[in-house]
């Protein structure tokens, strides 16, 4: 079993909030397969996936 990467950019004032979406479960279940390939939780893999698209679309991440 292998321990899940955790988020290196976490926030600086505690929790962060929360952000709820609903997706299809069947979605759902790809997501976590995707995530557990790269050994990320499936929140981890989202932020991941969402950093580098505001990237690839030129816009500066605050972090």
């Amino acid at each position: 079993m292998t321990t899940a990467k955790r988020d290196k950019d976490q926030s600086k004032s505690g929790k962060a909030p929360t952000f709820q979406m609903r997706i299809t479960p069947e979605l759902k279940a790809q997501f976590e397969e995707a995530a557990k390939r790269e050994g990320m939780s499936l929140g981890n893999w989202l932020k991941t996936l969402g950093r580098k698209e505001l990237q690839n679309l030129g816009i500066e991440l605050k972090l």
